[in-house]
């Protein structure tokens, strides 16, 4: 078994900052690209920023300048740093990671519970 768990979300102002961090833990031999995903109310769910094992990294147009995705492959976790948020950043964050288990060496994609962002103007 594989988790993701979420945490750092909340109500910020715009302008405003936060820090999402994702902890993958379990029955993990390793861990390919990890990202963060999110979706508004009745939008689609949307890629907002993935980071490859190496620290390779990819962002969304709409968050490029605004917002950093780091990894610390020592403790299997995943950060984004969001700076100059702005309500359009408001939704439900959600961290994924491509995981290789140490059972069965079965690669698949997992996801966390998501957290709330909610970004007031």
């Amino acid at each position: 078994q594989v988790q993701l768990v979420e945490s750092g979300g909340g109500l910020v102002q715009a302008g405003g900052s936060l820090r999402l961090s994702c902890a993958a833990s379990g029955s993990i031999f390793s861990i390919n690209d990890m990202g963060w995903y999110r979706q508004a109310p009745g939008k689609e769910r949307e890629t907002v920023a993935i980071i490859a094992p190496g620290g390779e990294t990819k962002l969304v147009d709409s968050v490029k300048g605004r917002f950093t995705i780091s990894r610390d492959n020592t403790k299997n976790t995943i950060y984004l740093q969001m700076n100059d948020l702005k309500p359009e950043d408001t939704a439900v964050y959600y961290c994924n990671a491509e995981v290789l288990d140490s059972i069965l060496y079965n690669g698949r994609d997992y996801w966390g519970p998501g957290t709330q962002v909610t970004v007031s103007s």
